[in-house]
């Protein structure tokens, strides 16, 4: 662990930001809620959206580009260089939860229910007995997009009674077609019937949509939490603290013409399934949007070449905080504490892409920062997750950094942080941005 002390004095961001994460958080159910709001905020900032189909220009300033649950965005400062390399932070806007099925109006024994499917690798049993709302985007039949969100207790998945299962405390199985369809109401089940409630709620017309990507989310809150209020609790941690803390880092250099690099945030959909979409690290969205910027300011393959060969990505993820509970699972010599700032993640069998150039890197903006810092590995004997650190290093022949802000209760609907740790890793991405 670093021994650098945090000092506000020297960075742009302080308890504030946390309160406005938890707003954030709230905001933004769904990826195409969280790329909304990110949106409204850069363009606040300056920021101007730019469209995948149109012709770009190679002016300097703030630009971003969306796509379904994504978001690349990107400034130029004047007179930057075709070559001019990028500082990329890397996130994803999706979370583990329930997703409505196609055909959503089902139901048994009176009860009307809706088909949901598990999405990513969720901790099924923090959605048993809990309020639940609804949340996505629908699409109409001119192509166009309406989001909508329900927050407010509509749903419940029902847990089982302790008297008809005595087992439960022994080690409850759940079984994720017949356990996890909430329920919404009673009665007889009309097909059309949650569509049709839906579109009332987007104040659109139940025939014009065509399509829909919806997904349950928790309605209670964020909330600090403890004696002190050192911790918060709150739903989508992973990863919208680190979307959220990319947001504000990339948008308060707006303006700045003096930095080395070209600072980026690249925040991907469908991280929680393996990446694998157009949407995804996997596709080819974040490689083409920084190809497009070099071509824009008159740049050929060379330079498309040397701007990678000097770009670092910081891909920033949550990471397992210590459980006092469990600590026999994490490594004896490696217990990362919430509120002792970022933590670096490293596995030497590519899980995640951290190596010492890349350590060298993180560990100089940290210090530049005054932000303390801590390392994060497996224990060996626990399988090792991934993030899209490895994916964008492949893909694109760039130095990659796997961090992030540690946690409890990762994947749960419901996740834990320290209230520090999210404005000391917004404060470490600046430094990392600036160069």
């Amino acid at each position: 662990m670093s021994s650098a002390a945090y000092r506000p004095a020297t960075a742009p961001f302080g308890p504030g930001h946390t309160d406005d994460l938890m707003s954030f958080l709230s905001a933004s159910p769904s990826p195409y809620h969280a790329v909304a709001n990110a949106a409204e905020r850069l363009e606040k900032a300056g920021f101007r959206r730019v469209e995948e189909t149109a012709a770009w220009d190679g002016t300097s300033g703030g630009k971003f580009v969306t796509r379904g649950g994504a978001i690349i965005s990107w400034y130029v400062p004047e007179g930057a260089a075709p070559h001019t390399p990028y500082r990329i932070v890397g996130a994803h806007t999706d979370s583990p939860n329930l997703r409505v099925k196609p055909q959503p109006d089902m139901g048994a024994q009176g009860w009307r229910q809706i088909a949901v499917e598990v999405y990513g690798g969720t901790l099924l049993n923090t959605w048993l007995d809990r309020d639940l709302g609804l949340a996505g985007r629908l699409t109409l039949r001119d192509g166009s997009h309406r989001l909508v969100n329900v927050d407010r207790p509509l749903l419940r998945v029902p847990q089982l009674a302790i008297h008809l299962d005595r087992s439960a405390n022994d080690g409850l199985k759940l079984d994720r077609q017949r356990h996890m369809q909430p329920v919404w109401g009673t009665g007889e089940v009309h097909e059309g019937d949650l569509v049709g409630f839906v579109a009332g709620e987007a104040g659109v017309d139940a025939e014009d949509v065509a399509g829909w990507d919806l997904m349950v989310h928790a309605v209670d809150a964020p909330a600090y939490l403890g004696r002190d209020r050192e911790l918060v609790a709150g739903p989508r941690m992973d990863n919208l603290i680190s979307v959220h803390a990319g947001v504000a880092a990339l948008a308060s250099l707006a303006g700045r013409d003096d930095l080395p690099y070209i600072p980026v945030l690249a925040a991907f959909d469908h991280e929680e399934n393996g990446s694998e979409a157009d949407t995804g690290a996997q596709g080819p969205l974040l490689g083409t949007v920084l190809e497009r910027s070099v071509y824009a300011r008159g740049g050929a393959y060379e330079d498309r070449a040397r701007a990678f060969a000097g770009t670092v990505c910081l891909s920033s993820d949550t990471g397992h905080a210590v459980h006092p509970n469990y600590a026999e699972r994490h490594d004896p010599t490696h217990h990362p504490r919430v509120n002792g700032g970022p933590i670096l993640k490293v596995n030497v069998n590519q899980r995640y892409a951290t190596d010492g150039t890349g350590r060298a890197v993180f560990a100089a903006a940290c210090e530049k920062a005054g932000v303390p810092w801590q390392s994060f590995v497996s224990n060996n004997d626990m399988p090792c997750g991934t993030t899209i650190g490895p994916i964008t290093a492949a893909r694109h022949g760039i130095t990659t950094v796997d961090i992030g802000v540690a946690i409890l209760s990762m994947h749960s609907a419901r996740e834990l942080c320290g209230a520090q740790d999210p404005y000391l890793l917004a404060n470490a991405l600046v430094a990392f941005l600036e160069g």
